[in-house]
């Protein structure tokens, strides 16, 4: 995810959860946040994505950072 995160230009974060579960907060133009979720629906290659939820929030981001498993 942050390597397409870079690519799209996106700024925020993303964790692994202890459930098997992917959080992330990302926040750019509405196109490149579109974009970025239409990815995430599929994923990295050898992933396995049930669902994607999407909900609003909040912050200043200045970059894309990987944070530790919550």
């Amino acid at each position: 995810m942050c390597r397409k995160a870079l690519q799209l230009g996106v700024t925020g974060w993303v964790r692994n959860c202890r459930d098997g579960s992917v959080e992330a907060m990302i926040q750019g133009s509405p196109e490149a946040v579109s974009a970025m979720i239409e990815w995430a629906r599929t994923g990295p290659e050898l992933a396995r994505v049930e669902g994607v939820e999407i909900s609003a929030g909040s912050g200043e981001h200045t970059d894309f950072e990987r944070l530790d498993t919550a």
